[in-house]
């Protein structure tokens, strides 16, 4: 455990009441808990996340290779075509001046890729990404009785950029040569009314730092960033059409985060990117509001709950089951637990965190935020166990904890994620409009005219609204949401120091009709702030199947809003 995360458990045992000398000795070498000037820095660790298993990933080109020398009179490959080409185009590989009629396996070198995280008891930190080089076999060929062959076969579902390939004869390698596998941009449809999804696919993104995100522009708005860690140099979105009836032009190209210009200059021009013509045929109203969510995967990495406050009763045989295991706030949920000993009445505690990622003290977190926990129900013992409903309280997002106390002491524990959700609206009469847009000033009693709880929002050009989200959480994979405008990115909000509570103030811009608002998973690098972390405050486009967050159990989604501006 880090010191900085040692430190704010003896906020949360406080805070409980309990004495900090229950802390271990040893444990607090060089922690005070009450002095944020130490100079002595926290102990961060780095995991490279393993990576899940995405719907749709192609996996590697091929199992791994032997080990191989090589040759101190290595040959050359003859690749063709000499420019490279694209995932599944027809490439050639020839090879001459071998032993004849010999066996030779064929290499392909790539990489593995991954988001690497510290994940603290009560809190995840981002810490950038990993790649590892690694070799494949790729196919098998025999010499002909004059040492040559030649053999046409399609290129790899892989990572885009430069591949090395060799010639292996009895584990050395005889032969050498490179194909470059270039960039594809997939968009569909290409053409539909206001508000409609936009598939967009960039196949062929490098494994490095500078070739494995894109940027993506709508009429030369920056829009967000694609990634390919996981899917191994395939970025997928789906945007939405915005703006008025006409060509609208969708760019993709290669960047770290902001789009590269000039790639043809650069060390790798093959970066060519992209961009294809969008008709917006006509404008049929806004949309209602709508939640996409990511792909759910088995996660990879151990530390599911981001909040593991106190120790358990080491005596303690009880078990906490809880009948579902996230939702948003306000859900209703069922306790059980068993194995309790004695009578009587039990608390049950919801644990959560105070605070924010302002200010803070980078050297022991302290000024930033310290666990909390308030009770939400209970329950009277009976044969050793209790049953009991449970609502989620309003509150931060993310995984939290259900405790199951004797006093200060705790039985059980239960992990819970709460999901982000919109908050719901409602008039002056109290009738549920929709769920998600405030009118001007944030006042729900002010919905326009004419909106009859059909989720059509409109507003004179320059007017303020408001769009609230409840259930931010408080880490960096899910403190924040960026706010895209008509696909131009425009800023980002946080919901830690609010308790959860997002309200993002903004104007009715860009003329009379429909005009829609995105709000996208974000990597917050500002605070804690550590070196290498690379994609960060911009919306994730890519979020939903290639996001550090999903191999911990978060499930970040996208929120998709319209406006109608008029006269």
């Amino acid at each position: 455990m880090s010191k900085m995360s040692m430190t704010r458990r003896i906020g949360w045992i406080a805070a409980r009441g309990l004495a900090a000398a229950v802390v271990p000795v040893a444990l607090l070498a060089g922690v005070s808990s009450g002095d944020t000037n130490t100079t002595t820095a926290p102990t961060v660790s780095n995991v490279s996340i393993p990576t899940p298993k995405i719907p749709g990933v192609a996996p590697l080109p091929g199992p791994l290779a032997a080990a191989a020398t090589i040759s101190p009179n290595i040959g050359v490959l003859t690749i063709s075509p000499l420019a490279g080409g694209p995932v599944d185009s027809n490439m050639t590989i020839s090879g001459s001046g071998l032993a004849k009629n010999a066996s030779v396996q064929l290499t392909w070198a790539t990489s593995n890729a991954t988001w690497n995280v510290d994940p603290e008891p009560n809190t995840v930190n981002y810490m950038g990404r990993t790649t590892t080089n690694v070799t494949v076999d790729l196919a098998k060929v025999t010499t002909d009785a004059n040492g040559s062959f030649s053999l046409t076969m399609k290129v790899p579902n892989d990572f885009g950029g430069s591949h090395e390939i060799y010639a292996v004869i009895n584990g050395v390698d005889v032969n050498e040569g490179a194909f470059i596998t270039t960039r594809t941009l997939t968009v569909t449809p290409k053409s539909g009314p206001v508000g409609t999804p936009i598939t967009v696919t960039y196949n062929g993104m490098g494994s490095s730092l500078f070739q494995n995100s894109a940027a993506v522009l709508w009429d030369n708005h920056f829009t967000g960033e694609l990634v390919s860690e996981w899917t191994r140099g395939t970025g997928t979105t789906t945007i939405r059409a915005a703006g008025p009836v006409g060509n609208h032009v969708l760019m993709v190209g290669d960047a770290l985060t902001d789009l590269y210009l000039n790639p043809i200059q650069s060390p790798y021009p093959f970066m060519n990117g992209a961009s294809v013509v969008f008709h917006v045929t006509k404008d049929s109203g806004p949309p209602k509001p709508s939640v996409s969510w990511p792909v759910s995967v088995t996660p990879t990495v151990n530390e599911l709950t981001t909040l593991q406050p106190g120790d358990l009763d080491p005596s303690s045989t009880a078990v906490a089951t809880l009948s579902t295991q996230s939702g948003p706030v306000g859900s209703t949920d069922h306790l059980t637990v068993t194995g309790l000993s004695g009578t009587g009445t039990a608390q049950v505690e919801w644990a959560t965190e105070s605070g924010s990622r302002v200010d803070c003290s980078s050297v022991t977190g302290q000024g930033c935020w310290v666990p909390a926990a308030s009770p939400v129900a209970s329950g009277t013992i009976t044969n050793g166990g209790f049953s009991t409903a449970l609502t989620i309280p309003v509150g931060l997002g993310g995984w939290h904890m259900v405790l199951v106390m004797n006093g200060t002491k705790i039985e059980a524990q239960a992990p819970y994620y709460v999901k982000e959700s919109i908050v719901p609206f409602y008039n002056k009469n109290g009738q549920l409009l929709s769920e998600g847009v405030a009118t001007a000033n944030n006042a729900p009693a002010a919905f326009a005219a004419g909106d009859s709880g059909k989720g059509t929002y409109t507003f004179k050009e320059g007017q303020e609204f408001t769009i609230s989200i409840k259930g931010v959480g408080w880490t960096q994979l899910d403190n924040t949401l960026s706010v895209d405008y008509d696909n131009s990115y425009v800023g980002y909000g946080c919901g830690f120091n609010s308790n959860g509570y997002l309200v993002i103030h903004l104007f009715a811009t860009g003329g009379v009709g429909t005009h829609l608002i995105d709000l996208h998973p974000m990597l917050y690098t500002s605070q804690p702030a550590f070196a290498n972390t690379p994609y960060g405050l911009a919306p994730v486009l890519s979020s939903a199947n290639d996001f550090p967050g999903l191999a911990l159990g978060y499930q970040v989604p996208t929120f998709h809003f319209a406006i109608k501006i008029v006269k």
